[in-house]
């Protein structure tokens, strides 16, 4: 889809722009996600060092403007360019979403009473696993839809699959814990926090289908073998 996208931008001004605003929430998108992490899990007071709320705001402004942009182009262009349009339109819908969930993050940590440390060290790795793996597709995203990289794509729906995976595996197991291993506060919060990294993950490989499919499967990810997970 990209590198059709490529093909038509040097005479499509709207397009080229709502193409460059889609990075730019993106981008705004990692910023947030970095730092809502680090309000739950290194800080004791949940302190942000940005306005996470401002900057949400602003995703939903550029979510707005690409639709504009899009609408106004095809309202005076070539129905050719349909197919691209409706892919911006799509991707922008789970970029905010992604945003959403940051600051569902941010919210987690104002209301748990500290930093949120795993006691169980299996988990406790397992957790930064994800979090590293999340933070640095941000930018492999970027990246691909930067070049129509369908490669750089495809390597980031398999990761992101491991991790949708990994999180629900601790989603499910932190239902069956018994109220002396841990704290009731941490339980809720363990389990809140892996469902929306396993969101943020899902979104991050909707948005990705879009470098490797065409638009009627955006969103779906390649059959994978019976014996992947």
């Amino acid at each position: 889809m990209f590198t059709e996208l490529k093909r038509i931008l040097s005479r499509e001004g709207l397009l080229q722009q709502a193409l460059n605003d889609s990075h730019t929430m993106l981008r705004k998108d990692w910023t947030m996600f970095n730092a809502a992490m680090k309000s739950l899990r290194e800080s004791e007071t949940a302190e942000v060092d940005i306005d996470i709320d401002s900057m949400d705001i602003e995703i939903n402004k550029f979510e707005r403007g690409v639709r504009k942009k899009v609408i106004t182009h095809l309202a005076v262009n070539d129905v050719a360019d349909l197919n691209i349009g409706l892919v911006l339109i799509n991707i922008v819908i789970d970029i905010e979403r992604i945003g959403d969930y940051t600051k569902n993050i941010v919210t987690l940590a104002q209301n748990h009473p500290g930093k949120l440390a795993i006691p169980f060290p299996e988990w406790e790795r397992d957790v930064k696993e994800v979090e590293t793996a999340i933070s640095r597709h941000f930018g492999v995203l970027i990246e691909s839809m930067e070049k129509s990289d369908k490669s750089l794509a495809e390597s980031l729906l398999d990761e992101m699959w491991k991790v949708k995976k990994i999180c629900s595996k601790y989603v499910a197991a932190t239902l069956k814990l018994d109220s002396s291993d841990i704290k009731v506060a941490d339980a809720v919060a363990i389990a809140l926090y892996f469902r929306y990294l396993k969101r943020i993950a899902g979104h991050l490989m909707n948005i990705a289908t879009s470098v490797v499919n065409p638009f009627h499967k955006i969103g779906y990810r390649k059959q994978v073998p019976v014996d992947e997970p």
